[in-house]
Parts: C-alpha cells; sequence; structure tokens
C-alpha cells in the first residue's frame, strides 16, 4: 500500500463504513470459535492497528506488520505488542503458538500465499484457528487493487485450495459484503470504462448520512456470518479454519 494511504487509513479506521461493518462481521466471526479463556491472538499484516482493540477482547494481542509507517502508528495505539515481520520467513514471536491467527485481507498482498499459510500453520496450536479474509472476484480487479499493491483477488474455490493446500481443515468460507455488491460492482466496472479512478483509493469518507446508511446496511451481515449462512456473492470472502491433521 502506498505509505501515504495508511496516515489516511488511520484517521478512518473507526468511522468509514467498510472498516466498521468490517469489524462487526469479524467479530460475528470470531464470537463463532471455541477460543480458550485468555487465548494468544496474532493479527499478521495489521496495517495501523484498527482490528487491536476489537481483538483484545478476546484475548492477549500480538501483531506483527512490514511497514514501518503502519508498525509505528499500530505502536501509538498501545494495544498488545506490535513488532516488525513478514511471511514467509520472518514472523516474529519465535517461542510463541498461538490460539488464533489472523489475516485481514493480507494474503493478496504475497507471492507466496500457500507458503505463508504453511509458516504460519507452524506457529498455531494444534486446536488453534485460522481466520482471514481476502477481496474476491478478479473481474473485479481495477485501479484500486493496484494502488493497494494486491497481486491477485480470489474465487471461493481458490481460497479453498490455497488453504487446504497450506494444511488447514475448513470449518467455513463465504463472500461477504453482498448487500452492496450490486453498487460497488456497477462502480468498478464503470471505473474501468470510463477510466476515472477519482477517490479510487476508498479513503474518502463520505457524508454523515451515507456513511451511516452504508454502516448500517454491511454491519447487518454480521447476523448472517454468526448463523454461518453462506453469502451466494459478495466484494470478499471471509474463511475460518483449524490445522489439519499432519
Amino acid at each position: 500500500m502506498e505509505q501515504i494511504l495508511f496516515h489516511q487509513m488511520s484517521q478512518l479506521e473507526q468511522l468509514h463504513w467498510w472498516f466498521v461493518g468490517r469489524r462487526a462481521i469479524l467479530d460475528a466471526s470470531i464470537k463463532r470459535l471455541t477460543l480458550p479463556n485468555h487465548p494468544a491472538i496474532l493479527e499478521v499484516g495489521c496495517g495501523t492497528g484498527g482490528n487491536l482493540a476489537m481483538l483484545s477482547a478476546y484475548g492477549k494481542v500480538s501483531a506483527m506488520e512490514y511497514d514501518s509507517v503502519a508498525r509505528e502508528i499500530s505502536v501509538s495505539r498501545n494495544i498488545g505488542t506490535v513488532a516488525a515481520g513478514s511471511l514467509p520467513d520472518a514472523i516474529p514471536f519465535e517461542t510463541q503458538q498461538f490460539e488464533m491467527i489472523a489475516l485481514f485481507d493480507v494474503l493478496e498482498h504475497l507471492d507466496e500465499d500457500v507458503k505463508s499459510l504453511k509458516a504460519l500453520r507452524k506457529r498455531l496450536n494444534s486446536n488453534g484457528w485460522l481466520i482471514l479474509t481476502v477481496p474476491a472476484n478478479p473481474w473485479m480487479w481495477s485501479h484500486h487493487d493496484e494502488i493497494h499493491h494486491h497481486r491477485r483477488r480470489y474465487t471461493l474455490p481458490h481460497l479453498r485450495r490455497v488453504v487446504k493446500g497450506a494444511g488447514y481443515e475448513i470449518t467455513y468460507a463465504s463472500y461477504f459484503n453482498f448487500l452492496l455488491f450490486p453498487l460497488i460492482a456497477i462502480i468498478r466496472l464503470l471505473q474501468k470504462l470510463t477510466g476515472n479512478h477519482q477517490d479510487d483509493s476508498d479513503l474518502s469518507l463520505p457524508s454523515k448520512f451515507i456513511n451511516r446508511t452504508l454502516t448500517s446496511i454491511f454491519s447487518f451481515e454480521k447476523y448472517v456470518i454468526a448463523k454461518q449462512i453462506l453469502g451466494p456473492f459478495g466484494v470478499s470472502l471471509v474463511l475460518t479454519a483449524r490445522p489439519s491433521a499432519l
């Protein structure tokens, strides 16, 4: 991601409908997991730390982030321990095993997604959980993906193959952000056709009314995810998995 976007993101993460709605969906997803009391949690690629407070409600949070600018912002939140690290070969907290490892819109940035998940599997307790989200639908590729330094967008079958190939047993995998999918898809297609990429970083805050409306619509999906109903389509994918037997 362009470094200037990290500063924009840190200012908007608590207000912007996309971040607020996604956190609600992730919170509902984590509530479904059978975590022990006070689990050790690792967030991989924590960015500017917008999810750390939510994760800290479930256990002791550690986080890793490659970019020094984003990492500095995360550290300034004073939530958990944030360390430098990258996948697949530079995972910090070397002596620690985790009960949950989270990658929220991280896997699409990595050249070696399978190898990276394999490396994380070694750091995951045998009864632990992997939870991740990624952008969906390669046909939706746009300037947005380029400025965020994405390597790919995933289909659901592709994501399942990657996770299974890395040694995990998938417990739930679904599209989300499906209620707003038609609107977002139309906008992305129009941007492709017209070449107009204004505000394509998705990091501008709309008016209070629009932001509140979009937050309510997007956040409503937490009730669907909480019941583990499969979304038929969507802008993103969410997946939970456990280490499979060796």
